[in-house]
């Protein structure tokens, strides 16, 4: 660990937290890596940063956390809220606090983030591994908590018109969960639509530079509060017989993610987010 990680753990996380963090089921190998590339270090100190935001800035709030199992493979599947992917961050900061039992969540990104220079890097020290089938049912069979967006670039990049309107959900998640019998535990987002509004895309220029889109937006995230609701776990028996089959199930969680969604936002029609 870099000396300015250690000063930033020691300052930003407290004795009880780095307690709890140590129960996270985490498996490395002797270079301190995983073999997709996290280290538990970098990833602390991403934690310690993020839960700035978490707490103070997004002053987020969480339901359901309970619903996550301690332990084994778990898919957590969210909607996309907000132009850039600051919903897994939170998400991912709530699930490595849990005081019912923490887990580092792996995200499945974008093929874009690992080929950044020098970000690309940061992204995959933190947990983020490239959203190829591979990768996820192989870290299911390594009883990892696997975090995937099925809306993918289409719910990032919507729009601010079309918030909280789920865009089409790829299928390929829940072709993971019935393979291997891997229970789904679904998310609902709210808050980060209006803190990361996107009120237009310079189509002409994301072209160029080969990316889905580059908005048009505020200078910086807006404070808005988020909540964040975490479902009930939801399972679906294999073997798959048929694609409508696992267009139907897909559609089961689509509807309960829509659920939460209204359930969030309810709460704050009714006073309880600022």
């Amino acid at each position: 660990m870099s000396r300015i990680q250690k000063i930033i753990q020691k300052a930003l996380l407290k004795p009880d937290l780095v307690t709890l963090l140590d129960q996270a089921p985490n498996v490395v190998g002797s270079m301190s890596y995983d073999r997709w590339g996290l280290n538990p270090n970098t990833q602390r100190t991403g934690l310690a940063l993020g839960k700035i935001l978490y707490d103070y800035y997004f002053r987020t709030q969480a339901y359901g956390l309970e619903n996550i199992p301690a332990s084994g493979r778990v898919l957590i599947i969210g909607n996309h809220s907000g132009h850039t992917p600051i919903d897994g961050i939170l998400i991912g900061v709530a699930m490595s606090t849990n005081p019912h039992g923490p887990r580092i969540p792996r995200a499945m990104v974008e093929r874009l983030f690992p080929r950044l220079p020098y970000l690309g890097n940061l992204v995959t020290a933190v947990g983020g591994v490239v959203g190829e089938v591979k990768n996820c049912h192989d870290m299911l069979l390594n009883e990892e908590a696997v975090m995937v967006f099925p809306e993918g670039a289409r719910g990032t990049g919507k729009g601010y018109a079309k918030r909280y309107q789920l865009q089409r959900f790829g299928q390929g998640f829940m072709h993971l969960a019935m393979e291997t019998n891997t229970p789904i535990i679904p998310v609902g987002v709210v808050g980060c639509e209006e803190a990361l509004p996107m009120y237009g895309n310079l189509s002409g220029l994301a072209r160029m530079l080969s990316v889905p889109y580059i908005p048009v937006t505020t200078p910086l995230p807006l404070p808005y509060k988020v909540h964040i609701h975490f479902g009930e776990p939801m399972t679906f028996d294999g073997p798959i017989t048929s694609e409508s089959q696992v267009s139907s199930n897909v559609e089961l969680v689509r509807q309960r993610i829509e659920s939460l969604l209204d359930k969030g936002q309810l709460m704050r029609q009714a006073g309880k987010s600022a």
